[in-house]
């Protein structure tokens, strides 16, 4: 079982002292009750409501304690990866996700925070989890931002069925499927639209390559086994405040503008690349 839990107390210890206020100045300035705000403090629990006045006012008083947080546990832990998840988690699952995520079933996981914040920031009951890990002796596959990383995401999502029989998609696949964990760059939505263009003919895989590069979302780790999800250990589960959630919003924006850009300039720059049907036929 997950501790659902946030810590709630030492995360309000670290506002009164970084504040320089006590309890009553915090219940007044948060406009927490002072009996809900004691509840907080001892029992570890609160409503919505009151989580969100509370994180939300450390949030805009320009703490970002999540992020810290996240530095500290890599001093401590070193091997440290992040889970978003829209309405918490009570085991950890492989079965969890769905089976056209970028590697068909498994758990998913991020190397940081904001990567994992960034997947469920648009979601009401959203939170962050971090997890130590140890998979030394597990069987990895790991992928750079390649032909072999856009094919295997094309074939989980479902858009390249004409090319299943293909030898070269056969392989990698086969691969995938006898792996305890794949380790590859991230692939959002704004991503596997261009993807999704290479994997429709509409442009070449040099043009598509060069493009997804642009995005740098960092690494993602698929658990595919159950010997490698018994391998992660839970840290913490942050609270998602709503100002956080619409600054990631914010810079999720930004990144598509810069992802658009530069395939406007791969499409002049690679005109001689090679298109699907002509890697995969």
């Amino acid at each position: 079982m997950i501790n659902n839990k946030y810590q709630i107390k030492k995360d309000i210890d670290f506002i009164l002292e970084a504040e320089k206020i006590n309890k009553n100045e915090l219940s007044e300035i948060a406009k927490i009750s002072r009996i809900t705000l004691e509840e907080m403090y001892d029992r570890g629990v609160a409503s919505n409501e009151a989580l969100e006045k509370l994180y939300s006012f450390i949030y805009k008083n320009n703490y970002r304690i999540n992020t810290v947080k996240e530095e500290f546990i890599k001093e401590k832990y070193t091997k440290v990866l992040f889970h978003g998840s829209k309405n918490g988690i009570k085991n950890l699952m492989i079965s969890g996700s769905r089976a056209n995520c970028d590697f068909g079933t498994g758990f998913y996981l991020g190397e940081n925070y904001n990567q994992a914040l960034s997947f469920v920031c648009e979601y009401d009951n959203s939170s962050v989890y971090s997890f130590k890990y140890a998979f030394d002796g597990l069987k990895q596959v790991k992928f750079k931002c390649s032909l072999d990383w856009m094919i295997a995401i094309c074939y989980y999502r479902g858009t390249i069925r004409e090319y299943f029989d293909s030898k070269i998609v056969k392989r990698i696949i086969k691969k995938i499927e006898e792996a305890d964990i794949i380790v590859a760059p991230i692939a959002d939505n704004k991503m596997f639209y261009i993807m999704s263009q290479f994997a429709q003919g509409e442009i070449n895989a040099d043009v598509a390559l060069h493009s997804l590069s642009a995005s740098n979302l960092g690494l993602q780790y698929v658990i595919k086994t159950e010997k490698a999800l018994k391998r992660l250990v839970p840290i913490e589960k942050y609270y998602l405040s709503i100002p956080e959630k619409e600054d990631s919003k914010k810079a999720m924006i930004k990144r598509g503008y810069e992802i658009d850009t530069k395939l406007k300039l791969a499409k002049r720059e690679f005109k001689n690349g090679l298109y699907i049907e002509e890697l995969l036929k």
